[in-house]
């Protein structure tokens, strides 16, 4: 059986979008779990979108992704090279295009801009584009001859005929055929030279031995261009496997403005690698049970790219923001304090605070790192806040009953010197016992009074245990003040 050998060929053009990291994922998900190879190259071969820095970041995320390749710049396999720019010295895409010139299937295309211009155009999904009319393809031997050798310049296209259909097999969306009047004679190689992106990965896949390539289904319409290419080389195709559109939560193409739409962006807005590539490898495909947790271990067991669905798949930040809070949760603690630790310094400005233990109170509180700072600044200053808060019905808990409480306790805690955790537990239900008070009626005002917040990521007692006692008495008796007020 022929080795899977599958290959994520991105473009340098900046940071790596979602939907690029997925493709890159499911490739390397493919291959891995047949045992295959994944590898990486880059198409370069558009320079006027390349971007400084940009081949950096793609080896930057790959590597912190986990997503290694067997082969690829750095690692030379056998295929080399693996930066189509470099691809081009070598003379690889001229002399391709010329045999299919020789076939009659591509032809040198002489036409300047002006000419180029004049053509009727036509609007393809949304886009206004010119339709070549054929008209370089009746020159004749001598007119193409005199033209090189003048220097003149020139592209090479592709020679589609206008009548009969072309038919390419996706793995999902089954056959799939076209008219041929309704393709155009793209071009395969430009005036500087260099091959386009459909011809260049025409040509690379085929000499690098890919299997299997995975892409986004908006290039569905591209597949026959790169169909005729192989028939016309007479080269098998690879299984192709076409990803459905990822969305934002309002059904919209997933964009650059929604502030989430890279690999970056999510690692800037404090979600951990490994959530981002579990969330990623659901969008558009699904496991066969219903758990949604996968290591990239598991990922690899499990995926069966036939499981990929045709519909869009939403890109719905709430849950990443659910799945990376599982993360968090079951991730060591050494690892989460490292990883919060320049968070928790920022929100915690009030000196003698113990971090470490802070940090262990949010670690299963929060979803993502910036959740630490509004969950704690309480600890630096008590903020301004309103009586109503004392009010609990649950807890069975009145401003009445919560100034009583706030009195009682003021008076036990400036005498009482163990501030651990567990012996203020033990003192405060002992209390609540004895005075024959539900336990949330003597812990609720008390933690109101300590954080001025609704919601914290400790209770009174571990609340009580960071301040200290100089600071709560202050805070208690800051609570019982503002209570008298709305006697």
């Amino acid at each position: 059986m022929e080795k899977i050998r599958t290959r994520y060929a991105p473009s340098p053009t900046g940071k790596m979008h979602v939907g690029n990291l997925r493709t890159a994922l499911y490739e390397f998900l493919i291959a891995k779990h047949e045992g295959g190879d994944f590898m990486l190259r880059i198409e370069d071969t558009d320079q006027e979108r390349y971007v400084e820095g940009a081949i950096d970041i793609i080896n930057r995320t790959l590597e912190k992704t986990g997503l290694y390749h067997d082969e690829g710049p750095d690692k030379d396999g056998g295929y080399g090279p693996y930066v189509q720019s470099e691809r081009v010295k070598t003379g690889i895409y001229m002399k391709y295009a010329k045999e299919l010139i020789e076939k009659g299937e591509a032809y040198y295309c002489f036409c300047d801009k002006e000419r180029l211009a004049s053509l009727k155009t036509e609007v393809v999904e949304g886009k206004e584009i010119s339709v070549y009319d054929k008209h370089c393809l009746s020159l004749s031997m001598e007119e193409i001859e005199s033209n090189l050798s003048s220097g003149k310049p020139f592209v090479i296209r592709q020679n589609i005929p206008n009548e009969g259909t072309t038919t390419f097999k996706d793995e999902l969306y089954g056959d799939i055929t076209v008219d041929n009047s309704e393709l155009d004679d793209m071009i395969l190689i430009k005036s500087d030279g260099y091959p386009t992106y459909n011809f260049a990965n025409v040509v690379d896949d085929h000499t690098m031995n890919i299997t299997h390539v995975v892409r986004g289904n908006e290039y569905i319409s591209s597949s026959p261009k790169y169909q005729r290419l192989y028939d016309a080389f007479g080269w098998e195709s690879p299984k192709y496997i076409h990803l459905p559109l990822i969305t934002d939560e309002n059904h919209k193409k997933l964009s650059k403005r929604s502030g989430h739409s890279s690999f970056e962006d999510l690692i800037e807005q404090g979600f951990v690698t490994e959530a981002i590539v579990n969330y990623v490898a659901l969008l558009g495909w699904s496991p066969e049970d219903n758990n949604e947790i996968f290591s990239l271990e598991e990922l690899i067991k499990e995926f069966d790219y036939h499981r990929i669905s045709k519909s869009p798949a939403v890109f719905d930040i709430v849950k990443l923001r659910w799945m990376n809070g599982e993360y968090l949760k079951k991730m060591d603690f050494d690892t989460f304090y490292e990883m919060a630790k320049p968070y928790l310094d920022e929100a915690i400005t009030k000196p003698g605070l113990d971090i470490k233990h802070i940090a262990a109170l949010v670690k299963t509180r929060i979803e993502v790192f910036p959740d630490i700072k509004e969950m704690v600044d309480f600890f630096n200053e008590l903020p301004d806040y309103d009586t109503a808060m004392y009010e609990h019905k649950k807890m069975k808990s009145t401003k009445e009953s919560s100034l009583s409480v706030l009195k009682d306790m003021v008076g036990i805690l400036e005498d009482w010197n163990d501030y651990s955790n567990d012996a203020l537990y033990a003192m405060l239900t002992d209390y609540a016992q004895k005075h024959e008070l539900k336990n949330g009626v003597v812990l609720w005002p008390l933690r109101t009074a300590l954080s001025g917040k609704q919601m914290t990521p400790a209770g009174a007692t571990e609340i009580l245990e960071i301040l200290g006692k100089e600071e709560s008495v202050s805070r208690i008796r800051k609570g019982i003040e503002l209570l008298e007020q709305t006697q």
